[in-house]
């Protein structure tokens, strides 16, 4: 299944203006800005100049928050999303509620703290992210994320993406798709809105069950499989035009 592009002209558009040249701009504002995020629960918040509000938008980067900060917008990013921007990206600092910068391992600790697979998930949105996917929440379709060959208004998403892990038991959802009837639930679920099911497995290799700090990360490697229906009737057409 390949892409399903928005009108006529938004694949050149797309062609025109890589993502991967809107990230770079991002990054350097943001820098420049010494951005910091606040922590606020399971999410972080951060407040953006015009530029960096259309840069945000444009790269897919968190949720505009409707405030009555008149003078700034402000921005609401997922764990993943803000600890790629802090440690992938290297862009912003992250603070927490009395403004005392976090070390990165105090993020971790926090963030592991929120959500014990949040190391597995946050390997397979940076996986995605840095082969210039964008990558946006996928509970609307029961996956953990859906995956974009560019931004959302030009371009249909491709992939439902799952998540699984070899680490952490069944609390990274690997007691999903077990049975038969799982299978067939996500993939008509997907096939009915024109989404391909990605796997991603996040292999541990023998790192740190813990995972106690982010340098386990680099230990981690992940398996990439799709899952799609068998389709009849491509093979009945096949043969009649083989006859």
């Amino acid at each position: 299944m390949g892409p399903r592009w928005k009108g006529k002209g938004s694949e050149l558009k797309a062609l025109a203006n890589p993502i991967s040249n809107s990230i770079s701009d991002l990054q350097s504002s943001l820098i420049e800005s010494n951005s910091q995020g606040i922590l606020s629960g399971s999410t972080v918040l951060l407040a953006t100049n015009p530029q960096q509000t259309d840069l945000l938008n444009q790269t897919c980067f968190g949720r505009p928050v409707i405030t009555v900060d008149k003078p700034n917008q402000w921005f609401q990013f997922s764990l993943e999303e803000a600890f790629y921007l802090y440690h992938s990206l290297k862009c912003i600092k992250i603070v927490d509620g009395n403004h005392n910068i976090k070390t990165v391992n105090e993020l971790w600790d926090y963030m592991v703290s929120k959500r014990a697979s949040f190391p597995d998930f946050f390997k397979a949105y940076s996986h995605l992210r840095v082969k210039n996917w964008v990558v946006r929440s996928g509970c609307q379709y029961g996956v953990d994320f859906v995956a974009y060959r560019h931004h959302p208004s030009l371009v249909h998403s491709e992939y439902g993406v799952l998540v699984f892990s070899d680490g952490n038991g069944n609390r990274n959802g690997n007691d999903r798709l077990r049975v038969w009837s799982d299978f067939q639930c996500t993939l008509r679920l997907c096939g009915s809105v024109a989404k391909t099911l990605l796997i991603l497995h996040v292999n541990r290799n023998g790192e740190d069950v813990i995972c106690s700090s982010p340098s386990c990360l680099d230990g981690f490697s992940v398996d990439e499989q799709t899952i799609t229906r068998w389709n009849p009737e491509r093979c009945r057409e096949d043969q009649a035009a083989v006859n």
